[in-house]
């Protein structure tokens, strides 16, 4: 059974040696692979003395790095970290164990709820983890602790049937999210966090990046969960259409005259705007069922490939 690291990195020359020689001693059995995306410093030379296997993507952000870290390598068990030495490498044997004992299709290495809030003074961070793992167990109907945590570990069908959108750090929002929303296995195990050491600086835009994650959930929610979100869509058009329309309502009952022709043309137009909507929800996931179906096939037929090799 083969084991993959992956390691994703930007300027992380302060750290990289030290993950890689951690990761060494804890899986030695394991190839580890440091994806270099543009760094300036020397980190993709430390990599490889270290004795990763190094390779490079071109297209900057996260999301593409892991896209390309997906679609090369073929192992039966990935185990993806930051190259910034916050996450601990001892952890990753009982990840191993969890996925090539087919008890999860992810691991999620949990940080909120062991040492992150302690460990990380930037203030906004962790006011943002906790808004996405709000936001995303509210739509999703589900109960993770850790949504944007950089350690987890997956098996072959969960990395070759993932579709991958994100093009930076909203890559992880992403990966929960299929996850949940296509009744993947999920396991999480706390992990202890620790802060960046001196030299080492976060790649992450507190503000920018947080439009992004934000604007990353929406898309997901329109995507994953049509229905809820053009029906909320629909009954917000309607509360704005009747708060117009009960006024020359009631004064139609009480005078016996329509007022506000206009008004009434504008109402009627919104309300039909609101039924359109409210279709267009049903067709989207009618559609989205549909592409859940093909997700199953092509599982099944993964599955019929490994046995046959």
């Amino acid at each position: 059974m083969k084991t993959a690291i992956l390691i994703p990195c930007y300027n992380e020359a302060a750290t990289i040696e030290k993950v890689v020689n951690d990761f060494k001693d804890i899986m030695p059995h394991a190839e580890i692979y440091v994806y270099d995306n543009n760094s300036t410093d020397n980190t993709a030379e430390i990599a490889a003395n270290a004795g990763a296997i190094v390779r490079h993507e071109y297209r900057q952000g996260k999301g593409n790095v892991v896209r390309s870290m997906f679609q090369d390598i073929t192992a039966d068990c990935y185990i993806m970290v930051d190259g910034d030495d916050t996450y601990p490498a001892e952890a990753s044997l009982d990840f191993e164990a969890i996925i090539l004992e087919k008890k999860a299709d992810m691991v999620i290495g949990d940080r909120l709820s062991s040492t992150y809030f302690e460990e990380n003074d930037r203030r906004f961070h962790n006011t943002g983890n906790r808004f996405v793992r709000k936001s995303i167990n509210t739509f999703f109907k589900s109960d993770l602790h850790d949504i944007m945590t950089g350690m987890r570990a997956f098996n072959y069908d969960f990395v070759k049937s993932f579709p991958i959108r994100s093009k930076e750090f909203e890559i992880e929002t992403e990966m929960s999210v299929f996850a949940l929303m296509n009744n993947f296995k999920i396991k999480e195990i706390p992990i202890e966090y620790r802060d960046r050491q001196d030299g080492s600086e976060s790649k992450l835009n507190t503000y920018s990046d947080g439009l992004k994650v934000i604007r990353m959930i929406f898309s997901l929610i329109r995507d994953q969960r049509p229905l809820m979100f053009f029906s909320i869509v629909s009954l917000i058009l309607l509360i704005i259409a009747g708060a117009y329309f009960f006024p020359i309502l009631f004064r139609f009952f009480s005078t016996g005259f329509v007022l506000k022709i206009p008004t009434l043309i504008v109402i009627a137009t919104v309300v039909i705007v609101a039924a359109l909507t409210f279709f267009v929800g049903v067709i989207l996931h009618v559609l989205n069922h549909h592409h859940s179906e093909e997700l199953e096939r092509h599982l099944i037929l993964l599955n019929e490939m490994k046995k046959e090799k």
